[in-house]
C-alpha cells in the first residue's frame, strides 16, 4: 500500500511558478510508476505528466502543459514534483498525484492504483 501526500499549491499571478512535491510513504515508491493530474471546476479530472519507474524515468505530458511543466521525482525521498511554469488562468485546478504499477494507459485515471487528496492551484489573471 501506498499513501500519497501533495504539497505546494497556492495562489500565482499568470506567467508565475509553483512548484507542487507528493510525498509517498512506504519502501516500494521507486517501483511505481507516477503521475500528476489535475481536475477544474465542472471538469473531469485530466492527465497532466507522468514518470515512468524505468528507462531512465522517461516522462510523457499532456499537449496542455507541455513545454510549460516539468515531472520529475527523487527516489531516496520517496517524493515526485511538478514544476510549473508561465502558469495560465486555464491551469486553475485541484492537482491530484497517483502512482500505478502499470503505465500502458498512463493517460487515463483507470491506470492508477493510489491516489492522493490533492492541492488546490489558482493562478489569477
Amino acid at each position: 500500500q501506498v499513501q500519497l501526500v501533495e504539497s505546494g499549491g497556492g495562489l500565482v499571478q499568470a506567467g508565475g511558478s509553483l512548484r507542487l512535491s507528493c510525498a509517498a510513504s512506504g519502501r516500494t515508491f521507486s517501483r511505481f510508476h507516477m503521475a500528476w493530474f489535475r481536475q477544474a471546476p465542472g471538469k473531469d479530472r485530466a492527465f497532466v505528466a507522468t514518470i515512468i519507474n524505468w528507462n531512465g524515468g522517461r516522462t510523457y505530458y499532456a499537449d496542455s502543459v507541455k513545454g510549460r511543466f516539468t515531472i520529475s521525482r527523487d527516489n531516496a525521498k520517496n517524493t515526485v514534483y511538478l514544476q510549473m511554469n508561465s502558469l495560465r488562468p486555464e491551469d486553475t485546478a485541484a492537482y491530484y498525484c497517483a502512482a500505478a504499477t502499470g503505465y500502458s494507459n498512463y493517460y487515463t485515471e483507470k491506470q492508477y492504483d493510489y491516489w492522493g487528496q490533492g492541492t488546490q492551484v489558482t493562478v489569477s489573471s
